[in-house]
């Protein structure tokens, strides 16, 4: 058996067994996803209409919102119409979809914020030449970079993974599309291939979290030798939303692949998948603006301007 016997779709996990936890789940989820909408939209809105705000720091940042716009996009709505609707089901074009959304996005955003650690490292460690080391054309570069690099990661896994026979039924134990659940309908050993991609993956994740722990030593040791207090106070409310954003993103997707088998079970599989693809989308302009004061203000500008023009 061969791709061609899944070319009606596949079947997802029902996050609920009845219609009731169907519907709350609906619910539960279309207020995560209008959330982080509203939330992510007001980051890029503020980021690009306060003149203050165009700087290295808020230019990743925006690329980061626009990415976790996309991101929620790839696996609630999807998640929330079968919900409503009491089914299981997406099509095959629409399981590839979201398997090259999914993959393009986790990697370039992973490549954004090992950049806004460099940033961070330049802002801190390096002050006098901040202008010349991120400058306008290498910000823009570095942002094309990591969209680059996360859509190649995204071809050469999507091809590569539904170019794979598979023959062991069409029930992927997820609630979106992910490959390693597709890699266990395979019926053959052409899967290596994509296992041996998914290493090289991994190698590269390890390369920008080294990077990134070696830039947040250097960060740390230079604000412990500030003299200043408000000085140390102003480096930890830079650095701090962003470690926080890191460290929730590797430790949420380290738990869901490299957990004990001991450990794991089809309704923690689920939570922690949820945890992972849908969560940060939502918490991540939270976790930004908590300490940021510049951005609360230009938010709380852009809130005013807003309820003014409807007034």
């Amino acid at each position: 058996m061969s791709n061609r016997s899944f070319l009606n779709g596949f079947l997802l996990v029902a996050l609920a067994d009845t219609r009731e936890l169907q519907l709350l789940n609906f619910a539960l989820f279309l207020g995560i996803y209008l959330a982080a909408l509203l939330a992510n939209g007001l980051i890029i809105t503020a980021v690009a209409c306060d003149h203050r705000l165009h700087t290295p720091m808020y230019f990743f940042l925006l690329h980061l919102a626009l990415l976790d716009l996309a991101s929620i996009s790839t696996t609630v709505p999807k998640s929330m119409a079968n919900s409503l609707r009491d089914t299981r089901t997406i099509s095959y074009l629409g399981c590839a979809a979201q398997v090259f959304c999914f993959v393009f996005l986790f990697p370039t955003g992973y490549s954004l914020l090992t950049v806004m650690a460099y940033d961070r490292f330049v802002a801190i460690c390096r002050p006098l030449h901040y202008g010349t080391l991120l400058g306008t054309r290498t910000c823009v570069r570095m942002a094309a970079a990591a969209w680059a690099s996360g859509f190649l990661h995204a071809v050469l896994h999507t091809v590569n993974t539904f170019s794979i026979p598979l023959c062991q039924g069409n029930v992927l134990d997820q609630f979106f599309c992910e490959i390693p659940q597709i890699l266990k309908l395979s019926c053959s050993d052409f899967y290596l291939r994509e296992v041996g991609l998914i290493v090289l993956g991994l190698f590269s994740f390890l390369g920008c979290f080294i990077f990134i722990v070696l830039s947040y030593v250097q960060i740390f040791r230079a604000v412990l030798r500030m003299p200043s207090e408000q000085g140390r106070h102003k480096a930890f409310s830079m650095c701090l939303p962003h470690l926080a954003v890191v460290s929730l993103l590797v430790s949420t997707v380290l738990f869901a692949h490299l957990k004990p088998p001991s450990m794991s079970s089809p309704a923690l599989d689920l939570v922690v998948a949820v945890v992972y693809s849908v969560v940060p989308p939502a918490v991540n302009p939270l976790l930004y603006s908590m300490r940021n004061k510049e951005l609360q203000e230009a938010l709380r500008k852009l809130v005013i301007q807003v309820q003014r023009k409807h007034r």
